[in-house]
């Protein structure tokens, strides 16, 4: 099966999943201009293929997600305003590494840091 997203404005709106026969080329080999051409076709508008596995374009696209035609990839929405986004994963990365000590933390945008989730027992 092949996933395409539909886009607007260069916005993810949604995601649906096409029979690898209706992406099949004259030559028998998927095509991704097929897939556009069906999914077009099918429910109009702009669309670009996405790799569930993350193969082509970065990221598995989602609704909200940004479409960066300069670096070709899914860009998930950015989770907090001090958070940069990696150009080499297209991924945010915090200011500061998630700590490795085992326990559950949560981001506080705040004080820039992660605060430990207290657990129950």
């Amino acid at each position: 099966m092949a996933h395409f997203a539909q886009l607007e404005n260069n916005v993810v709106k949604q995601v649906i999943v096409v029979s690898n026969q209706d992406i099949l080329d004259e030559n028998g080999q998927e095509s991704e201009q097929k897939g556009i051409e069906f999914c077009s076709n099918l429910l109009g508008g702009t669309w670009k293929q996405t790799s569930y596995h993350a193969k082509i374009r970065k990221n598995y696209a989602g609704i909200g997600y940004t479409y960066d035609e300069g670096r070709d990839a899914f860009i998930p929405p950015q989770p907090y305003p001090s958070w940069t986004l990696n150009t080499d994963t297209a991924q945010w990365k915090a200011p500061v590494d998630y700590p490795t000590d085992g326990k559950v933390y949560s981001w506080d945008e705040e004080t820039t840091s992660w605060v430990e989730v207290p657990t129950t027992n």
